[in-house]
Formats: structure tokens, sequence, C-alpha cells
């Protein structure tokens, strides 16, 4: 990351001098009647109003990767230069990732990025988390200009999961039965849960749940979180809602009364220094189309039996929503 963070510093750093003579050149054509102070300009904002080249960063989950790879396929359909830097990490590292610029853009989910970063924020429906979201980003991070986009009507919320035989066992229909027999499963989750608002912390919080056992399971919901709970090594389960082992394994996705689990509509996170007008366009053009029932739908190509690669599955959705060729 290092590396890339080195070759985009020192592509900022000849787009500011690129725009510096080229305010040199307006001064001398125009004359000297404009503000000295003026003359300057920060690099990242030049790049941003020429419309340079944007990185796509993605978490480490293969959906993540398929909106990083439609965004970035998106973005290089309509002129604007986009590469991908994918498999990033949690939360925790991929905003640092932006903060310092070794990304620029990176698809998030509403209600889990605004409790990262304001872990008191009370806002739970869809329109009141997108509404507190540029303060809680700007608090968190002072000095970069960090920002969401208009979100997509695509959701994907953590939800906990058993099987069929433990919802019959404790007769589990919501979290709030699971609070009666907490003490006696294991729920198996990304290491994150332990600390983040919506996980163990919430749980307590909200259901008086406190887990007999946690085992951390960390490929998001994945293969190995899928069998531990097929195994009953573990009773319950942090998978996503949008997995299709839920359906295919006749899991059973236990309700949410206390809404511990909030809104998550998946929409643009971007470092608004360096994300360009007609970028930010773009983008705003794949989240008025993009669906839950597409996340669906693609999240089965790529993690079900066809293991096609996030690429091609992304090429072929914005082949199909018309915006290949813009």
């Amino acid at each position: 990351m290092k590396n890339l963070s080195a070759q985009r510093a020192r592509r900022r750093a000849l787009m500011g001098l690129a725009g510096g003579l080229t305010a040199a050149l307006a001064l001398t054509a125009c004359g000297a009647n404009s503000d000295p102070q003026g003359e300057s300009e920060d690099p990242a904002s030049a790049s941003a109003e020429a419309g340079g080249s944007v990185v796509v960063g993605s978490a480490d989950f293969p959906e993540s990767q398929i909106i990083a790879e439609i965004y970035a396929g998106a973005l290089n359909a309509a002129g604007v230069e986009a590469t991908t830097q994918l498999n990033i990490g949690s939360r925790e590292i991929y905003y640092t990732a932006l903060e310092d610029g070794s990304i620029d853009i990176i698809p998030d989910y509403s209600g889990n990025l605004l409790l990262f970063a304001d872990p008191a924020a009370t806002a739970e429906s869809a329109e009141d988390i997108v509404a507190a979201l540029p303060d809680a980003l700007a608090a968190k991070s002072p000095d970069v200009k960090l920002g969401v986009l208009e979100p997509s009507e695509a959701e994907d919320k953590d939800a906990l999961v058993v099987t069929a035989a433990t919802a019959e066992k404790y007769s589990l229909k919501s979290i709030a039965d699971l609070a009666k027999v907490c003490g006696e499963i294991t729920i198996g989750a990304p290491s994150t849960f332990q600390e983040r608002a919506y996980g163990l912390p919430g749980l307590k919080a909200k259901y008086n749940c406190e887990p007999g056992g946690f085992e951390a399971i960390n490929d998001g919901g994945g293969d190995i979180t899928l069998q531990a709970l097929l195994n009953d090594d573990v009773q319950a389960a942090d998978i996503y809602t949008t997995t299709p082992s839920i359906a295919d394994n006749d899991l059973v996705v236990l309700e949410d009364p206390e809404n511990n689990f909030i809104a998550q509509q998946v929409l643009p996170l971007i470092n608004t220094d360096t994300v360009a007008e007609e970028a930010r366009n773009v983008l705003n053009e794949v989240s008025a189309q993009l669906t839950t029932e597409d996340l669906l739908a693609l999240n089965r190509e790529v993690s079900g039996d066809e293991k096609r690669n996030p690429a091609d599955a992304a090429a072929d959705w914005l082949a199909e929503k018309g915006l290949a060729d813009q």
C-alpha cells in the first residue's frame, strides 16, 4: 500500500505542477488583476477539477469486490480512468486507505459506516442515516474531505442466522428469542464483531444477550462461517442478508425488533478532493440502478457454483444496465 500511495502522491504532485503552469499562463494572458493567493492550488483539488484518474478499493469479501468492479467499469466506460485495489481488509483498514490517499472511492454500507464514524449515532432509518453521515465523517476525519454520494436501493445487512434445527430446538424467530438462551450458544462472526456497535455490544445493550462463546471467523460470512454453522461448531452466525448460502441451506434469519442491525444502503464513500464531478455523476448513475435483487444475483454468480470472476460479473451487469458504453 505504501508503494501505491507513493505513486498516487507523485501523480497528484505532477497534476498540481501542471495546474500551476496553466494558472501562470492564464495570468499572463489576462493580466495580473487576480488575487495573488489564488495562484497556488491544492494538487488534490486540481486533480479533482481536471478529472484525474482514480483508484477504487474494496473490502475483503466478494460483494464489495463486485461493486468495486462495477464502479471502476462504469467510470472507465464514461472516460474516467479508474483502476482497482481489491480485498484491502475491514472498514478499519480501508477507511485509513481513503484518508492517506491510497484509494479514492470504495463501496460502503450506510448504517455501519455511520456507526464507525460515530459510535454514539442513534439514526436507524435509511433517510436519517444518510442525512447524518456528512457531519459524522467530517468530525471523524477533519483533515481529509471524505463524503458519500447517492445511496442505492440495494441493501445488505448483517444478520444473526441459525440453522433450521437450531431454530426448532430453541423456538427461535427473533434475536429476542435468542436472548433467552444466549448463554448456551456460540456466535461465529468476524473478529471486529466483538467491538463494533452492532456486534456484541449492541446485542448486550438491546437484547441483554451475552453469548456463552464467540468464535472469530474472518471470511465475511463465507464458506468457513457456513460450515461452522452447519457443523454446529457455532449455533448462530453473522451472515450478510444477500448471501446465497442462506436460501441454499434453509437457514433462518432471526428478526431484529430492536433494530440492532440498522439500514444498510450501498453507497460510494469517496475522497471529495480527488473525485471530480464527472466521476460522481457516473457513480450516482450506478446507484440509481443497483438493487438488492442485483446483489443477490451477483453474489450467486461469484460465490455460488459458477465461481465467476467479480470483474466478469460486473461487466455483464453494466452491459445489462446500459452503463458499459456511455
